[in-house]
């Protein structure tokens, strides 16, 4: 009975995420597609030039497996299935990170059962940075870091600076576990691994499908069930767990803990409460008196011109600058067309716009204009902007223009006008001086 009760709270739990009946639905599709038994989609290991591919299936393989067992009769609509399985994260491309299924000879992978989203992950940031530093340990061409994963390493450094040597010691420890496996099993799981990471920490323009919607998540009925760790570390605690061990489960709550939500909650009852009324009147009093003070409301003194809306302040450089800033935002179909207009519009010979660009970024940016992408002008824009920090920007500050209205908006309005007693005096001796002189001249004349 204890054993029917159990297992009946599991089976509740495991449907208390609002999109699990689409995740089981597609587990059921995903699963008549590796059996073989019943004409699934065929898996092979293919035989490349040094090297064997292990385990793939091809594009078009998929598109007619999905029109021929799920009765689809147009193309389109079996492609955009695909796509939409493959966005989930349970088929992959072993070679792009955008996951989106074609109708071609590109080489698919089965995700692993462990990674599903019906598992309901909800990877730290802290599991994020012991993946990226575990790619840059391991000497392997397909596992470099791209543009957008280097910037993402960057930032989490900055933000976990304090606790970096714990986190590099965990990939450490993960990349000695993974090189006791066997080749071919290390490769299919590096690309599983990469395949998860690619859906809950997608390329910059593709839509993030973890992301529930708000009345969605209001109707979870366990929303602590989330697994908040891939490899068992958490933001307070140093576990080194293995690579595909299940999380530890949710702790139950104790008498311990409803003390202390009910000494919390009687703080928060016997709490002082003030009326809207004099919350409104201490606000505006407040923000009265800092109003001068208020970079918001009050511009700084004086004025930026890097971020003036007047043109006679801006430079190619920053145009180019942030054109290229914007570029790296566009969604996937606008990046060729855009790339064209910054080529045409700052760079093309004989441009309204040219920049002082060298001879070596030039060339390298040429190059990458043929084969259009988000960091087609990425070695430009860094020429760029070392060039406005060193110069642009400080010879602007040493100008005698800018010199000077630093001098005039310092000066205080009401002491235009004054004038000092030497002033004064030098002035009235002055005048009478050239008018004794000027009688003097007519008198003589």
């Amino acid at each position: 009975m204890a054993q029917g009760s159990s297992d009946m709270e599991t089976a509740d739990q495991e449907e208390s995420s609002p999109n699990m009946i689409v995740y089981r639905k597609i587990e059921d599709i995903i699963t008549r597609m590796q059996d073989d038994k019943t004409g699934g989609v065929p898996i092979r290991t293919v035989k490349s030039f040094l090297s064997k591919i292990p385990s793939v299936v091809t594009g078009v393989d998929i598109v007619q497996w999905l029109m021929k067992n799920l009765n689809v009769d147009d193309l389109a609509e079996a492609i955009h299935l695909g796509s939409l399985i493959a966005a989930q994260g349970y088929i992959f491309p072993i070679s792009d990170h955008v996951l989106t299924l074609k109708d071609d000879g590109t080489f698919y992978r089965f995700q692993a059962p462990y990674f599903w989203p019906s598992n309901c992950w909800e990877p730290e940031n802290t599991d994020y940075a012991i993946y990226l530093c575990k790619r840059t340990m391991q000497n392997k061409a397909r596992l470099e870091l791209a543009d957008y994963e280097a910037e993402n390493l960057a930032r989490l450094q900055r933000a976990f600076a304090r606790k970096w040597e714990f986190i590099f010691m965990q990939a450490e420890a993960q990349v000695k576990i993974d090189r006791k496996k066997d080749k071919t099993e290390r490769k299919i799981l590096d690309s599983q691994e990469r395949a998860f990471w690619d859906v809950h920490r997608p390329v910059p323009g593709c839509v993030n499908t973890t992301e529930m919607d708000i009345r969605k998540c209001r109707r979870m009925k366990n929303p602590q069930r989330v697994k908040k760790s891939v490899y068992g570390v958490t933001e307070d605690s140093q576990s080194q767990s293995p690579v595909h061990m299940p999380s530890q489960p949710v702790r139950k709550t104790t008498k311990e803990d409803v003390r202390k939500q009910i000494t919390f909650l009687n703080v928060q009852i016997d709490r002082h409460c003030l009326k809207m009324s004099k919350v409104a009147e201490s606000l505006i009093t407040y923000s009265v008196q800092y109003i001068e003070y208020d970079p918001f409301i009050t511009p700084a003194e004086p004025s930026n011109p890097w971020t003036s809306d007047d043109t006679t302040f801006w430079d190619l450089e920053m145009r180019f600058w942030l054109a290229v800033q914007d570029l790296k935002k566009q969604p996937l179909l606008d990046v060729a067309t855009r790339v064209e207009d910054i080529w045409q519009e700052f760079l093309a010979p004989g441009a309204q716009s040219a920049i002082n660009l060298d001879s070596h970024s030039y060339e390298i940016t040429s190059q990458n204009v043929k084969d259009p992408g988000r960091y087609t002008y990425e070695d430009a824009q860094e020429h760029i902007y070392k060039l406005m920090k060193s110069d642009s920007y400080a010879r602007f500050l040493r100008s005698n223009a800018y010199q000077d209205l630093l001098l005039a908006k310092k000066k205080p309005e009401n002491e235009q006008g004054r004038r000092t007693s030497l002033e004064k005096f030098t002035r009235s001796m002055g005048k009478s001086l050239a008018g004794k002189r000027l009688t003097g001249l007519m008198q003589s004349s």
